[in-house]
């Protein structure tokens, strides 16, 4: 394991995140106390630093589940986790047991601490844009969280990128504290972030949080297996497209002499040095699995290879971007300014 710093920050963090979503069974799956802290040990005795869960996660178990973890070695530990979603326990007719607002704001950070058994979060995002809310109100009370010292870093996530960059400047204008993080879902099945958001984080110093990288587990060939664990549900769950992104994956990971989840979660953290891919595992194998990614590095043929199989299609106004406005820009010497895009 080796570490960076959080976006634009001194926060020194692990280069893989532990995603804890799992933690708990409330949601129909996941893992119970005891395989959850197996897992919780494995991604720190790997050296492992990064923990993320979320006030909704498992109505509030995973948590309560992090917290017990966490417990004897708190100061040593990035601990993330986020609000927006309904508060456990809210009352259903309770207009403001969700949102984005101050209030469930205040709500949502005081349960999540005493869930968590600790009196500071050391990065606290917005887990979901929820189109009501102005952005000052979000900032300005993230910022006095920060000042009060129960939050030390801020971040977004599940956001258009235009929220998230003019959450950012308005930070900037107004002195409060800036956006260190975005998370979002990135995989190669699921490319949506490369248009606006990747390219966002890294103008705005954000590091990325990339969750779902294996496809919702399309991308470890589970369906492309006849008699295997995905069969039965082939048809309602993987398109052909999909079964030839998962060969390409298989492909090149009987050629790495490595396992498909790890050449999947390589080829997301391979597209941007930004990038921090986040780890979610319902057993303690899968989780040791996902740790041998960082044991190699994929080919930039080998990325190529699997990028083909999915590629990008850029929407208006990145369609604009061509050779004839570069030329009506740059003139002649376009070719001078290979890679500018970048």
């Amino acid at each position: 394991m080796q570490y960076r710093l959080l976006g634009k920050s001194g926060l020194r963090v692990s280069e893989l995140c532990l995603g804890t979503m799992t933690f708990g069974e409330e949601f129909g799956w996941g893992a119970n106390q005891d395989e959850s802290r197996r897992i919780f040990d494995a991604f720190t005795a790997a050296g492992g630093n990064f923990i993320d869960t979320a006030n909704y996660y498992n109505h509030g178990t995973s948590e309560i589940y992090v917290g017990e973890c966490i417990r004897a070695e708190r100061d040593a530990l990035v601990v993330a986790s986020k609000y927006t979603l309904r508060r456990p326990g809210a009352n259903p007719q309770d207009l403001n047991g969700g949102g984005n607002q101050r209030k469930n704001l205040r709500l949502s950070v005081e349960s999540s601490l005493k869930r968590l058994g600790t009196d500071y979060l050391d990065l606290f995002y917005l887990h979901v844009w929820d189109w009501t809310t102005p952005a000052e109100e979000v900032l300005h009370g993230l910022d006095d969280l920060v000042r009060s010292g129960k939050v030390l870093h801020i971040g977004i996530s599940d956001s258009p990128a235009w929220v998230a960059s003019y959450a950012q400047a308005i930070t900037e204008l107004r002195g409060w504290s800036r956006l260190a993080a975005y998370q979002g879902e990135y995989s190669l099945r699921q490319r949506g972030v490369e248009s606006d958001v990747l390219p966002m984080t890294r103008a705005m110093d954000m590091s990325m949080l990339a969750f779902g990288m294996l496809g919702g587990g399309v991308l470890t060939g589970k369906f492309n297996q006849a008699g295997g664990p995905g069969e039965a549900t082939r048809a309602h769950e993987a398109t052909p497209q999909e079964l030839t992104m998962a060969a390409a994956v298989l492909e090149v990971a009987q050629e790495c002499g490595r396992s498909p989840s790890q050449v999947a979660i390589n080829w997301v953290r391979q597209q941007s040095d930004n990038i921090i891919p986040v780890l979610g595992a319902r057993k303690v194998s899968q989780l040791i699995d996902n740790l041998g990614a960082l044991e190699f590095r994929l080919s930039p043929e080998q990325i190529e290879r699997l990028s083909q199989t999915n590629p990008r299609t850029p929407a208006y106004p990145h369609t604009f971007w061509g050779d004839w406005v570069q030329k009506m820009i740059f003139g002649e010497r376009t070719a001078d300014l290979h890679g500018l895009q970048e």
